[in-house]
C-alpha cells in the first residue's frame, strides 16, 4: 500500500517543476512512510511514497521498464496483488525476465504484454498510474469495488491525480480549493454519487474503470461490473462454495513480508476472516494469529442497548479469542483521547473532507494508530454486510420498500443528517437535498443488472444489494482507507474479493437468508470456525461511545465556537437551529441523532477554515 500522484501537462515541460511535484509527493508521505521517488519527463512527473509490504528491497518506485536503455513505460502503484504469482508464470512463459520478486514489477509486465486489457486480469485492491513514453498517454487504473482511492483533476492540456485530494490541492494550479452546490449536494446527502469528488473540478476513477489520458482525449471505461446470471447451485453447494472461495481469498490475503494482524469485533464478519488467518498461518507455521479490537473505557460495564447495538463487542471478542487461540490486544480509548484537537485535526487531514461520523470516525484513527505500532497490514471483515445481506434494514419492511436508499430511512441509522440539519433554510432550499437524493436513487436503479423474468421480493432485494456493493459500501471503504493510511497501515478486505462479490451477489435472496437470518451463508460457511455465541449474535455495527462526557464536550465546544464570534460556517448554518439542539436533553438521538449534527457542525467549521474552502453555490 502507497501515496501515489502525478502531473500529466502536454504543452508545458514538466522537468522544471520538480518542487511542485515533490510537495504533490510529499502529501502522500503518510500513506508511504518507508520511501520514496519522483519521476520527471518533458510532459509527466510521477511521484510515489512507498509503504512496503512485499520484496521490500526490490520494490522501489516509480517503476521503470525499460527497452535499450530508455524508458518505455513507468509505474506508480498502490495496493496488493493477491494472484501476482500465477501472472509471474504466465508472464515468464511469455518470454518477461524480472529484477525483482515484488508484484510492482508483475503489475508493469502485464501492462506492457496485454495493454489496457491487463486490468481484467488482475486480482487485488489497487489504484495506480502507468505514463507509457511511446504513446506519450496515461493510464489510470482503479480497482473493481474502489477499495483504493484514484482522483484526478482534469487540465486544459492534462491531468493531475493522486490517492488523495490533498495530492492534487498541493499543485498551485488548482489554486484554492472550491466546491459548489453539488459538492455540498454530495457533502450532506450521504448517498456517495460515483466519481463526483466534491472539490470543484476534481472527480474519483470510478470502481472497476480506467482513465486514459492523451493529447486529444480523456476517456472513461469500464472494465468491469456486476452482472445477474442464474443461480443454478443448490444451498449445499452453494455454502461449500462460499467457504473454499473465502479459503483460497484469506490464503492469498496472508502474504506480507511485514507483521500482519486482524481486526476483530466480535461479530460473524470479522471473526470468521480472524479464524480463517489463524489456521492459514498455522498451516504456515507462522504462529498464532494477532488480533486487535477498539473498546471504551466502561462502556462494557454500562453499556445500553440502542436501535443498532443489542449488546457490547468486547465479551464476543473474547470468545473468539479464546476458541481460536489468537494473541490479542484490546485497544481501550476515553472520552479524552475522542476530544484531543490533535486527533480530531488529524481525523480531517486524514480525509480531507468533513463527512466523518463522529466518535467513530476518531476511534478508528485511534485504534489504527495504535495498530501501527505492531502491524503493518491488517486484514478486516468490512463488506461481509454488504455481500451477504446483513444490514438489519434489509429486514426492515419500511426500508425495503422505501422509494430511496433504505439506510437513509432505516431505524436508527436513517436519522443521520450531521450539519445538514442545521444549514439555514435558504440554503437548504436552494440545495434541495432530497430532489439530489432522487436523482442519485434514480441513476442507481437504472445500472442494476436484471434477470429476466425476476419479480417481487427477489428483485427488490436484487436492487438493495446492488445499492450497497456500488454506493454504501464506497462510503465505508473510504472511511477504513482514509483512517488506515493515515498511519501507513494496509487493511486488506477479504470480502470484497471480486469472485465471492459477484457468486454471492447472483444467489437467490430466499438462499442468503434460509435459516430466516442475516447472512446465512456467511453463517453456514464458517459453522466449523466460531463459538456457538458469536454464530448466533445478532449484526452489530461498528461501536460509539456511550459516555455521557463525550457528548457534554462536544456541547461544551459547540457553544464556545458560537460564542467565539467568528464561526467560518456561520454564512451556511442557522444559529437558532444550533441553539435548538443545544436545548434538547443529552442523548437525544445518541451518535445518530443530535450529537451527530453537533459533530458535523465542529467538523465543517475546522474543514472550512483549516482548508480554507470557497463555497459557491
Amino acid at each position: 500500500m502507497c501515496g501515489i500522484c502525478g502531473w500529466v501537462d502536454f504543452e508545458r515541460d514538466l522537468r522544471q517543476e520538480q518542487a511542485v511535484a515533490q510537495a504533490m509527493t510529499d502529501t502522500m508521505a503518510c500513506r508511504g512512510p518507508d520511501d520514496e521517488g519522483v519521476w520527471l519527463a518533458p510532459h509527466a512527473a510521477i511521484g510515489h511514497r512507498r509503504l512496503a509490504v512485499i520484496d521490500i528491497e526490490g520494490g522501489r518506485q516509480p517503476m521503470i521498464a525499460d527497452e535499450d536503455g530508455q524508458p518505455i513505460a513507468v509505474l506508480t502503484y498502490s495496493g496488493e496483488i493477491y494472484n501476482f504469482v500465477e501472472l509471474r508464470a504466465e508472464l515468464t512463459a511469455r518470454g518477461h525476465r524480472f529484477r525483482t520478486q515484488s508484484d510492482t514489477e508483475v503489475l508493469l509486465r502485464a501492462y506492457l504484454e496485454w495493454g489496457e486489457g491487463f486490468a481484467e486480469r488482475l486480482n487485488g485492491m489497487f489504484a495506480f498510474a502507468i505514463w507509457d513514453t511511446r504513446r506519450e498517454e496515461l493510464l489510470l487504473v482503479r480497482d473493481r469495488m474502489g477499495i483504493k482511492p484514484l482522483y484526478y483533476h482534469p487540465l486544459p492540456n492534462g491531468v493531475l491525480f493522486g490517492s488523495e485530494p490533498k495530492a492534487i490541492l498541493a499543485n498551485p494550479l488548482i489554486g484554492p480549493p472550491t466546491v459548489d452546490a453539488d459538492g455540498l449536494r454530495e457533502l450532506i446527502a450521504f448517498v456517495k454519487t460515483p466519481e463526483r469528488a466534491v472539490y470543484q473540478g476534481m472527480y474519483e476513477v470510478r470502481p472497476g474503470h480506467t482513465v486514459r489520458v492523451t493529447r486529444e482525449f480523456l476517456c472513461r471505461r469500464p472494465y468491469w461490473r456486476l452482472e445477474s446470471h442464474e443461480h443454478t447451485d443448490d444451498l449445499t453447494t452453494t455454502v461449500g462454495t462460499v467457504r473454499e472461495l473465502l479459503d483460497d481469498i484469506v490464503t492469498r490475503q496472508l502474504i506480507s513480508d511485514v507483521p500482519l494482524c486482524t481486526l476483530l469485533s466480535g461479530g460473524l464478519d470479522s471473526s470468521t476472516i480472524t479464524a480463517l488467518a489463524a489456521r492459514g498461518l498455522e498451516g504456515l507455521g507462522a504462529g498464532k494469529v494477532r488480533s486487535f479490537s477498539v473498546d471504551f473505557t466502561g462502556y462494557s460495564e454500562n453499556f445500553t442497548p440502542d436501535e443498532m447495538r443489542d449488546t457490547p463487542d468486547t465479551p464476543y471478542v473474547h470468545d473468539v479469542v479464546r476458541h481460536i487461540g489468537a494473541d490479542h490486544t484490546d485497544i481501550v480509548l476515553d472520552s479524552a483521547d475522542l476530544m484531543e484537537p490533535a486527533v480530531r485535526a488529524g481525523v480531517l487531514r486524514a480525509r480531507d473532507l468533513p463527512i466523518g461520523i463522529g466518535d467513530m470516525d476518531t476511534s478508528l484513527y485511534l485504534l489504527f494508530r495504535a495498530i501501527r505500532g505492531h502491524s503493518t497490514v491488517a486484514l478486516s471483515g468490512e463488506s461481509a454486510d454488504e455481500v451477504f445481506g446483513g444490514y438489519r434494514w434489509f429486514f426492515d419492511p419500511e426500508a425495503v420498500s422505501a422509494d430511496t436508499f433504505p439506510w437513509l430511512v432505516a431505524p436508527g441509522f436513517g436519522r443521520f443528517a450531521g450539519v445538514g440539519a442545521l444549514l439555514d433554510d435558504d440554503i437548504a432550499r436552494k440545495l434541495d437535498i432530497p430532489g439530489y437524493r432522487a436523482d442519485s436513487y434514480r441513476q442507481a436503479l437504472d445500472e442494476v443488472p436484471r434477470l429476466p423474468g425476476e419479480e417481487g421480493l427477489e428483485r427488490r432485494m436484487r436492487e438493495i444489494s446492488y445499492l450497497h456493493l456500488t454506493r454504501f459500501v464506497q462510503i465505508l471503504l473510504d472511511r477504513k482507507d482514509r483512517m488506515s493510511m493515515a498511519h501507513g497501515l494496509e487493511v486488506r478486505v477479504p470480502f470484497c474479493d471480486h469472485r465471492l462479490v459477484e457468486y454471492v451477489f447472483n444467489a437467490p435472496w430466499a438462499m442468503k437468508t434460509f435459516d430466516g437470518r442475516e447472512k446465512s451463508l456467511l453463517r453456514a460457511a464458517a459453522a466449523d470456525l466460531l463459538p456457538p455465541s458469536v454464530l448466533g449474535r445478532r449484526k452489530s455495527p461498528y461501536p460509539s461511545t456511550q459516555d455521557p462526557s463525550y457528548e457534554e464536550a462536544v456541547r461544551a465546544e459547540v457553544v464556545r465556537l458560537l460564542d467565539g464570534g467568528d464561526v467560518a460556517a456561520a454564512p451556511l448554518i442557522d444559529p437558532d437551529k444550533v441553539r435548538a439542539v443545544l436545548d434538547r436533553p443529552e442523548a437525544d438521538g445518541g451518535p445518530t441523532g443530535s450529537r451527530a449534527s453537533l459533530e458535523g457542525l465542529l467538523q465543517f467549521n475546522a474543514w472550512l477554515e483549516r482548508y480554507r474552502v470557497r463555497v459557491n453555490i
